[in-house]
């Protein structure tokens, strides 16, 4: 049956091909949890009818059963009572009943194996869900794991990107540069300063000397 051919398949799927093939992995797991937890309650569904249709096969071929043994008795007794007709005529109905027996012990037979076999199909989905969810939460943990590593290694290789090195090279030499052309000019101000001061000082002594010449000649 089509039910049992897709809880086969999802039975024998691999989890982690099924992650590894997935654009979106988290996503994938989730469905398919999702789908094995749809399946099992329909193979839950199928295994209560398939039993109770079981139960209602043996009923019938019980009463089917007990309908031989009535007309058997009833046959022997009209074989005492010397009534051959009736006898026949039991007797018919003993053969009519046994082959409807007969018939119904083949559907009993059928039906067992269609239960044990969705009987099978559930333990094996139910043990496969069980993995599933067991393996959920770390799978998603792995494939989040391996997207930061993915988008880390991306980072790094654009930092490493040869014309982003050389603008940031160009921009270490610019900016060493205007420090050099600052502390140029702050030197250059000092410098100013300190050759103000000094001519100062220089006028200061050649007047001083002036004065101490003109006192020695008295002038």
């Amino acid at each position: 049956m089509a039910l049992l051919e897709r809880v086969s398949t999802l039975v024998r799927a691999n989890l982690n091909d099924l992650i590894d093939k997935a654009e979106d992995p988290e996503k994938m797991i989730k469905q398919v949890i999702l789908d094995m937890q749809n399946q099992l309650l329909q193979v839950k569904t199928q295994v209560a009818i398939a039993i109770a249709d079981q139960h209602l096969l043996e009923k019938k071929q019980k009463e089917d059963e007990d309908k031989v043994i009535e007309w058997m008795r009833k046959a022997e007794l009209a074989v005492d009572k010397k009534q051959d007709d009736l006898a026949r005529a039991a007797l018919q109905r003993v053969e009519s009943y046994r082959e409807l027996s007969d018939n119904f012990t083949q559907q009993v037979t059928d039906q067992k194996a269609q239960v044990e076999n969705l009987k099978t199909a559930l333990r094996q989905l139910e043990q496969k869900l069980t993995e599933a969810q067991a393996k959920a939460d770390v799978l998603i943990a792995q494939q989040r794991r391996a997207r930061a590593v993915s988008k880390a290694s991306d980072a790094k290789m654009a930092m490493g990107d040869n014309s982003k090195a050389a603008a940031f090279d160009r921009m270490k030499r610019k900016v060493a540069h205007s420090e050099a052309m600052g502390q140029a000019k702050t030197e250059l101000a000092a410098d100013n300063v300190e050759d103000r001061l000094a001519a100062l000082e220089k006028e200061d002594r050649i007047e001083q000397l002036l004065t101490e010449l003109k006192s020695k000649r008295g002038a």
